[in-house]
């Protein structure tokens, strides 16, 4: 048993070798640059190894969005901008990772495994999606989400720039895909899908309920309200005449309200502290990653 946990690339370590922090430091680096070069690649250019029509047609990340309107559709400036926040967000855990504080290293080590799997299957998401193959891409939402579940359990007390950019903003991001590629899986346009996309769709404020109630995960809240404002504008411009855009709008006023009131008085009350002298990761119990260490 012993063996298996030093070859387990996913333990939580008290430190680490250095080959195993090179290791980290490349293949972070790299697996980021792989996401953020497809993502740039495939907003502007669809592949030109295939159709550009059909079933499995060639397009822009933002061309099948538009090709394939469902209830699930995001608006293509508000879900960019958040991509645009959270790459950035992730440069910062990058250099975590060569920090001279020990601690911070050792908290960035720790979840690099995940980090490392999330980009590689998010990389694979939108080479499938561009060419769509979206039962497989949906597969590998499906795969990610229980990587960034695992990551999210069993590392709540990350730092908070480590949980906003590797663990909550993929989390969020993550969820709200499976629904968005689902919808277009199964060609959610008739009578019957729309209706169950009208109740599926509150799974969003349940899924973040239980991160701001249970955790008292204020970047959660902050993250699913950003992602839901994109599919209510979205549908508000998709289909005017329905519930969708009503329903997202509630839900996303909702999830602002409940963020605020678990966030606002935290930081007002200095609950939520940055000490830049003491260790990088918070003692906290691990149900709430994002309060304060007393």
């Amino acid at each position: 048993m012993e063996r298996v946990h030093a070859v387990n690339p996913f333990m939580k370590r008290e430190s680490h070798t250095r080959g195993s922090l090179v290791a980290y430091k490349v293949l972070t680096i790299l697996s980021w640059l792989l996401v953020l070069v497809l993502g740039i690649l495939y907003t502007f250019n669809a592949p030109d190894d295939g159709p550009s029509g059909g079933k499995h047609a060639r397009r822009t990340i933002w061309g099948q969005n538009r090709a394939h309107p469902t209830p699930f559709s995001l608006n293509k400036i508000i879900t960019s901008l958040y991509w645009i926040i959270l790459l950035t967000l992730q440069v910062g855990y990058v250099m975590h990772l060569f920090s001279s504080n020990a601690e911070r290293v050792k908290a960035a080590a720790n979840v690099g495994s995940h980090f490392i799997i999330n980009n590689i299957l998010q990389s694979i998401f939108i080479l499938l999606w561009v060419r769509s193959r979206f039962w497989i891409a949906e597969l590998m939402l499906v795969l990610n989400f229980f990587n960034l579940a695992s990551l999210y359990f069993r590392h709540a007390t990350a730092p908070i720039i480590i949980h906003v950019s590797v663990v909550s903003g993929p989390l969020a991001w993550t969820f709200i895909a499976l629904f968005w590629d689902g919808a277009v899986m199964v060609g959610a346009h008739s009578l019957p899908a729309r209706i169950l996309a009208n109740v599926a769709i509150w799974m969003i404020l349940v899924f973040g309920t239980f991160f701001l109630v249970f955790y008292q995960d204020w970047a959660m809240g902050i993250e699913l309200t950003i992602l839901t404002a994109s599919l209510a504008v979205s549908q508000l411009f998709t289909k005017t005449i329905a519930l969708q855009w009503i329903f997202a709008f509630v839900i996303m006023g909702l999830l602002l309200l409940f963020t605020l009131a678990i966030g606002v008085p935290r930081i007002l009350g200095k609950e939520l502290r940055f000490n830049r002298n003491g260790p990088a990761v918070s003692e906290e119990p691990e149900r709430r990653p994002l309060l304060d260490d007393e």
